[in-house]
């Protein structure tokens, strides 16, 4: 069985004193250093939440500008389509009115001319049917 004698008082004081001198030379620098790390990461885990809401902010920016600026680009583009309907329709109708004007030009000429070739036929038949009677009959009328 286990004497409790002189030395085990010795051992006591001795693991006593080992216990203060470990604290103070170990235990306290250890736990110093493992708190300065667990600062260091509660500072970086603070900085990552905030850079990834500074982050969030911003792409919540872009996709609004960008939503903003498709919007504008489709009203422009209507715009645009609108613009080039109504310059082809103003085309178009001015294109017609050429083609009727000349159309109507035309028609005014050929009444012109079908009314001048009238006149000279009504001119040369009294002449024309002289001659046709001469030849048909074989003497001057």
């Amino acid at each position: 069985m286990v004497e409790l004698n002189f030395t085990v008082w010795i051992q006591m004081v001795n693991f006593i004193l080992l216990i203060f001198i470990l604290n103070f030379l170990l235990y306290k620098p250890v736990l110093k250093i493992i708190e300065k790390r667990n600062k260091k990461l509660e500072m970086s885990d603070e900085e990552v939440k905030s850079l990834n809401k500074t982050i969030e902010r911003n792409m919540a920016e872009y996709e609004g500008k960008v939503r903003q600026a498709r919007a504008e680009a489709v009203v422009q583009r209507d715009g645009i389509e609108e613009e080039g309907t109504e310059q082809g329709k103003a085309i178009i109708g001015k294109v017609r009115d050429e083609i009727s004007e000349k159309l109507g030009d035309f028609k005014t000429r050929l009444q012109n001319e079908t009314d001048k070739a009238r006149g000279v036929l009504r001119d040369q038949t009294g002449t024309i049917a002289t001659d046709i009677s001469e030849k048909v009959l074989g003497r001057g009328i």
